[in-house]
This record gives structure tokens, sequence and C-alpha cells, in this order.
């Protein structure tokens, strides 16, 4: 159960990261943040919205860690967290970005890190 609890806390804190890294650009594009909004304006939101993130993020891997009896080592976690990332961070692009497209070398990367989690999960 704790790997399913730690993989949905990642999925839910990578959201959080995604809109916090990258909300802001699609704000820009619907005009509800102006393109000369401050800099230190568009952080202060970002920190905000990334401090849900760390809310999910922290207790996903501490109960994922195998350490505190979760089921995964802190290479599987990390592996698994980064393939959450370019799932949501895909998900993302293509739904609010519409612009963005993927490609067959998107498609290829992805597989790559599939690998790297099959990899890593070897004895």
């Amino acid at each position: 159960m704790n790997a399913i609890w730690t993989i949905v806390l990642l999925v839910v804190a990578n959201i959080f990261m995604t809109f916090a890294w990258y909300g802001h650009l699609k704000l820009q594009q619907i005009n509800v943040v102006k393109a000369d909004t401050p800099l230190l304006i568009i952080i202060i939101i970002s920190w905000g919205i990334a401090l849900a993130e760390y809310c999910f993020q922290v207790p996903a891997n501490r109960i994922g860690y195998s350490g505190n009896g979760g089921a995964f080592s802190l290479m599987q976690l990390k592996v698994i967290q980064e393939v959450i990332t370019l799932t949501v961070f895909t998900v993302f692009t293509v739904v609010f970005f519409r612009g963005e497209s993927l490609h067959w070398n998107h498609f290829a990367a992805f597989a790559c890190l599939v690998a790297a989690v099959w990899l890593v999960f070897l004895k």
C-alpha cells in the first residue's frame, strides 16, 4: 500500500511543480499575467505553489523510502519521480499549450526513461 500512496503523492506533487514552473507562461498567454509583471512577483507566486508541491513530495519520499518501511530504494524513488515528472509535463504541455506538439524523438526519450525504471528495479 505504501507504494501506491507514494506514487499518488508523487503525481500530485508533480502537478503542483509543473504549474509552479510553467503555469505563469500559460497565464501570460491568456493575459491573466502581463508580460511586464515583475519577475519577483512571478517567483513569489511560484514559490507559493511549490510549497504545496513540497507538502506532497516530502511525505511521498518518506512513505516510499525502504529505510522507513517503504517499497523503494532511494534510486528507485528518484527514477520513478523523473518519469512521473515527464508524464505530468507532457500532459500539461499537450493540454494547456496546444501549439506544442509531440514528435517521435519525444516518445523515444520517454521510452528510454521507462527503460531506466525497469533497469533501476533489476536486482
